[in-house]
């Protein structure tokens, strides 16, 4: 079973994710559907520079694409003989789920991280790139999210890392030097726990006045 899917992940598009149809190699030597790739380069609008969206091998001019026989006929011989999958292997997003940004297919995969330096989020195949490449994996990722952009700074374009006790709102480190110079801070993890103890002892006290007027109403 291990071999059969390192064989998919093979002669599946990194794009579509659906088993290679028309294969083309790039000159860094990864392979695409060749519609997927030209759809790809066309939406970046550079007609005469392009990349490849996994290794980020930039391309001048734009390569002349032809499709590669020897692999489009081992990943037919493979459908044939039911070797491999029609349809992708990871999970489409659903309405409560958070899309990946470069998925180019109808139906967006499921976001898996999301990049507070690119402001995208991206499914675990196209997150690659920011494993692998050097210039990237400095970027900071989290859990993926629909609202990246409440996630940072909109003075200084930085993290908001910070909870400021005396203001009530979170903040970057830059801020902490301006506006809040001299604030009591804390972690945003630590705010979120103070303030889930501080809603748990409120409804606490609800809950013993609710009891006493209801021991009222009995005794009447």
């Amino acid at each position: 079973m291990a071999s059969l899917q390192l064989i998919e992940d093979h002669i599946s598009c990194p794009i579509c994710l659906n088993s290679l149809s028309d294969p083309a190699t790039l000159p860094c030597g990864h392979n695409y559907c060749m519609e997927c790739i030209t759809k790809f380069w066309d939406k970046e609008g550079h007609p005469e520079r392009c990349c490849c969206p996994q290794c980020l091998r930039t391309f001048h001019p734009r390569p002349e694409l032809s499709k590669n026989i020897m692999l489009a006929e081992v990943a037919e011989e493979l459908k044939k003989k039911g070797l491999l999958s029609q349809s992708p292997t990871h999970s489409c997003a659903g309405p409560e789920d958070v899309p990946c940004d470069c998925c180019l297919m109808d139906r967006k995969l499921k976001a898996v991280k999301s990049c507070l330096v690119c402001l995208a989020s991206y499914c675990q195949t196209h997150l690659e790139p920011h494993m692998n490449v050097p210039a990237l994996q400095w970027h900071e990722l989290v859990d993926a999210t629909l609202h990246i952009q409440q996630k940072i700074c909109s003075i200084h374009n930085k993290v908001l890392d910070i909870y400021c006790e005396e203001d009530e709102e979170c903040i970057c480190y830059m801020c902490t030097r301006e506006n809040h110079a001299g604030h009591d801070t804390i972690s945003p993890m630590e705010a979120r726990a103070n303030k889930k103890d501080d809603v748990t002892e409120t409804q606490n006290q609800f809950k013993k006045r609710i009891q006493k007027m209801e021991s009222k109403l009995q005794e009447l």
